[in-house]
């Protein structure tokens, strides 16, 4: 296999044209012959070049409104022919097929034609079928030929011709041959996943295809000892922390995105609702707070477990001011999610040289659909987004109170804040505001207690007179299998409670919620997030 081929022929066909100004001049300044297909040569011809038309290489016009152009022998024999194979060679002199050194290719767009809405028909005709068969072949030959499919590589082409005398090195051509592949994998996925999804409505296909994109090497993982990256989703969907804008501060690393995609999703709770902040640590939220003020929604989050908060993350619902950004910056925090900040709040994080601050733009839709996964050993587990809501017409109360406005108004909180709480989740509520939250324990009942024993160290940290979750509504992600669960919450004051009920035991945890005096809504849905 030899390392250096020299460039003497090169097929161009380009629906993203930029670049090609500079590209085309190069190579016609080393005398290599270009051929070309419609735009690309209209285009080339305006820029006062000479392209040879496929058409007159193959033979054959140009035909079906442009279907057929490239997918012919004089074609694809220029491509995959072995040039070192005396059987090869034999059969391109014999039927006139020259060698194809070169292959500058890009597809149709077919995610920008999604990505605007565009009728069915429409999304048909930008498959590309031509332009991923010249990628293949070039691709899979690439001991004899060089394949492009990215403007942003075109530098580093002519800087190889440049150093090897008009040649490609074989490394060069391996590293664009993967490059290649990835792109038609990618591509054919995407057109995949509209006919499974868009067009067949098919929610779990046969095959469970993924395309996405490197966006960045991140410095580990969740430990040290582990590699890590980021990629994105090809393809259009709703952005998220994979798209947001990093304005300042340290590298972000991978338990940063984790948890500031947690944080995220759940300010996202309340993309409509009063200023509202979210403080997350180990992807757990440990205070949350709705308040007219975001710097008050921000002392109030913070007031809920101030020592889980200490290099944590915070999510905002609103454009970042000055005053919530001074008092944010009085504690070591890691990351910033917020859809925009203003420039005195920005130059209040600037004086914090390691804060990451991410801005998003917008906030993703809680109830948009989708699909999560999960890795397992052997498998992807696939499923729907948990993107349930329940509202005040769905509750059921089970208990003789009833509860007041007020306490609906705090349950549906705290049950919103549940929702991505790792389970077993237990979150006390009051006012707007978080005021004890008990996650990821082996059961119910030591969640409870464990938030209760939280905000009684608050309360005695603040001086208060008593732990903020008397008078609390509590929310259980899923049904108390026992009484002893909502007991521990009456014990540390609460007076409602929303769980989504089902439990065998439904009658006697009901009897003992009666015999409390509490109220219980049922809501029919449970949030476990594992």
């Amino acid at each position: 296999m030899a390392d250096l081929v020299p460039i003497k022929r090169a097929l161009i066909s380009l629906s993203d044209k930029s670049g090609l100004e500079s590209l085309a001049e190069a190579l016609s300044s080393r005398g290599v012959e270009l051929v070309s297909t419609g735009g690309t040569a209209t285009k080339l011809r305006e820029l006062g070049g000479q392209p040879r038309d496929v058409s007159e290489l193959t033979g054959f016009p140009e035909m079906m409104d442009g279907r057929v152009k490239t997918l012919h022998p004089k074609v694809h024999g220029g491509l995959l022919a072995v040039r070192d194979n005396a059987d090869h060679t034999a059969a391109m002199d014999e039927h006139q097929i020259g060698a194809i050194d070169l292959v500058v290719v890009n597809l149709y767009p077919f995610e920008a034609t999604l990505a605007k809405g565009a009728e069915r028909d429409e999304i048909i005709e930008n498959i590309d079928i031509g332009g991923p068969s010249m990628v293949r072949s070039a691709a899979k030959n690439h001991a004899f030929v060089t394949i492009v499919t990215d403007p942003a590589d075109y530098d580093e082409l002519l800087g190889e011709l440049e150093r090897n005398d008009g040649a490609t090195s074989l490394d060069f051509r391996k590293r664009m041959a993967a490059k290649a592949f990835a792109l038609t994998a990618a591509y054919d996925s995407m057109i995949s996943q509209w006919f499974a999804y868009a067009d067949q409505q098919q929610r779990f296909p046969p095959r469970w295809t993924l395309s996405s994109t490197l966006k960045m090497p991140l410095r580990y993982g969740e430990n040290p000892h582990q590699r890590a990256a980021l990629y994105v989703p090809a393809g259009p969907g709703t952005a998220g922390i994979g798209q947001a804008r990093q304005v300042q501060g340290k590298e972000v690393s991978y338990n940063n995105l984790n948890d500031a995609s947690a944080a995220l999703e759940l300010v996202a709770e309340f993309r409509d609702a009063a200023p509202t902040v979210v403080i997350v640590k180990h992807a757990n939220p440990c205070g949350v707070a709705t308040r007219p003020l975001l710097v008050d929604a921000w002392r109030e989050a913070l007031a809920c477990d101030s020592v889980s908060a200490f290099g944590g993350i915070v999510a905002v619902n609103r454009p970042l001011d000055a005053d919530t950004a001074a008092s944010i910056a009085q504690i070591f925090t890691e990351v910033v999610v917020a859809p925009d900040a203003g420039e005195e709040a920005m130059a209040i994080f600037a004086r914090k040289k390691n804060l990451r601050l991410l801005l998003t733009g917008d906030l993703p839709d809680p109830a948009r659909a989708g699909q999560t996964l999960a890795v397992i050993a052997g498998g992807l587990l696939v499923q729907d987004r948990d993107n349930g809501v329940i509202g005040r017409d769905q509750l059921k109360c089970v208990t003789k109170r009833a509860p007041t406005d007020q306490e609906v108004a705090d349950c549906l909180f705290a049950w919103t804040v549940a929702k991505h709480v790792k389970s077993n989740a237990i979150v006390y509520a009051r006012d707007g505001v978080t005021v004890g939250i008990g996650a990821g324990q082996m059961n119910r009942r030591d969640s409870a207690r464990i938030a209760a024993i939280r905000a009684s160290e608050t309360a005695e940290v603040n001086g208060w007179p008593e732990a903020r979750t008397v008078g609390s509504a509590v929310a259980s992600d899923a049904f108390f299998p026992f009484a002893d669960g909502l007991l521990a919450a009456a014990e540390a004051g609460a007076t409602a409670v929303i769980q989504p009920g089902g439990s065998m035991r439904d009658a006697e945890v009901i009897a003992a919620a009666d015999e409390a005096g509490l109220a219980m809504l049922f809501t029919g849905m449970r949030h476990f997030r594992h």
